[in-house]
């Protein structure tokens, strides 16, 4: 089966790379890939994949129906883009001011098209189906286009019993890594308005300075990660924006605050929206100002169910040999709304390697300089494919 697939991904794969980057050119923000699903809905339909087409917003659904009935695996990939502006030199940089694939998921499109063209070809050796979904908008946490697509029923008909996804990583090129248990944080947001009194800057008495009060607040929420926490769990605390006043002379009446929350453990993200909001509370109310507070619940943790991370590990090292398949010590602190698939079937989120010489200082995702290796992309539909047909064909 090796040499098969082998031999089908080399015939699609400049193809699949033609694709890549035509979507690459052209990204498209989260609920906004009108250009882009209609791309990938004309390549299934090719196929003579069944298609469905507007679920959750702009997502697109493919079904491989096998040569007999069986359980139904869900690969998934991500299509958005981020409000960025490429600076890099690629001949397919994005052509859309203001925009750009700085997270690949151009290639995570890629990667599950191609596999939907080598899965097509073996339909007469899948026992089962594979439901190939294609996500909106996974860059617009806290409600992302997974939630959209299974409330539009994307995880019936046929009943998902597993889902698998992958995701380009700082990693050499030819490895994956992944892990059991957590394997991207919970991703949660804070708004923080201070309101205080103006007055002239030269008469500070005369008002209350909302800017001083606010620098206090960033301080002291630093104290719960090194005070509040266990050392020997972890969470991440920062604020990412702030605003505030109006002149250089003048004391500020009102600064506004966002920030993210980063989690790894249920247990302290049962505890930590309580200790912002205290410290907060605690700290305007020292320096006389009121407050307003929100804590908003991002994408859950994404947790790798033990039993499809081990199977789905044995099918990359039987397609890329062991010392290639890594074995992850830690989560990534990204958000990641995989999670929501992870929260109704077993699930497996996996890490592609894309670094070489070419691009061993540009791997850093969210990034305008970001660039994929394009040699990752076989290894990605490779490894996608072996994955899907181990779990379906393989007897409980």
């Amino acid at each position: 089966m090796i040499d098969r697939l082998d031999a089908l991904i080399k015939k699609n794969i400049d193809k699949v790379i033609a694709i890549r980057r035509d979507i690459h050119e052209y990204p498209e923000l989260g609920m906004e890939e009108f250009r882009t699903s209609a791309k990938v809905a004309e390549e299934l339909e090719k196929l003579g994949i069944e298609t469905q087409k507007n679920i959750g917003g702009t997502g697109v659904v493919g079904l491989i129906k096998g040569r007999a009935s069986g359980k139904t695996i869900l690969l998934r990939a991500d299509m958005d883009a981020l409000p960025i502006d490429e600076l890099t030199d690629l001949e397919y940089k994005s052509k859309v001011p203001g925009k750009m694939h700085a997270c690949g998921h151009d290639v995570h499109t890629s990667i599950l098209l191609g596999t939907a063209m080598v899965l097509s070809e073996l339909r007469d050796e899948i026992k089962g189906n594979i439901k190939l979904v294609f996500q909106p908008a996974e860059e617009c946490n806290p409600t992302g286009g997974a939630r959209y697509m299974i409330e539009d029923g994307v995880l019936e008909n046929p009943k998902v019993d597993a889902a698998l996804a992958l995701h380009v990583w700082d990693l050499p090129l030819g490895q994956v890594a992944l892990k059991s248990g957590p394997i991207m944080a919970q991703s949660d947001r804070i708004f923080i308005t201070i309101k205080g009194k103006s007055s002239h800057g030269a008469q500070p008495h005369e008002g209350i300075d909302a800017i001083i009060a606010a620098a206090h607040v960033i301080t002291a929420l630093q104290t719960i990660v090194s005070r509040k926490i266990d050392p020997m769990d972890s969470a991440v605390v920062s604020i990412g924006k702030i605003n505030g006043g109006s002149r250089y002379n003048v004391i500020a009446d009102t600064v506004s605050m966002e920030g993210t929350v980063r989690l790894f453990d249920a247990k302290v993200a049962t505890v930590i929206p309580d200790m912002i909001k205290e410290i907060v509370a605690n700290v305007c109310n020292a320096f006389g100002c009121e407050h307003e507070f929100q804590y908003v619940n991002g994408y859950p943790l994404t947790i790798n169910d033990d039993v499809l991370t081990e199977e789905v590990k044995n099918s990359f090292i039987k397609v890329l040999g062991e010392d290639n398949v890594i074995t992850a010590q830690r989560p990534a602190s990204g958000g990641e709304d995989f999670s929501e698939f992870a929260k109704y079937v077993p699930s497996v989120f996996y890490w592609l390697g894309i670094r070489t010489d070419i691009n061993k200082d540009k791997c850093v995702i969210h990034n305008p300089n970001f660039v994929v290796d394009e040699k990752a992309i076989p290894i990605g539909i490779k490894t996608m494919c072996a994955a899907a047909l181990d779990c379906l064909n393989n007897e409980d």
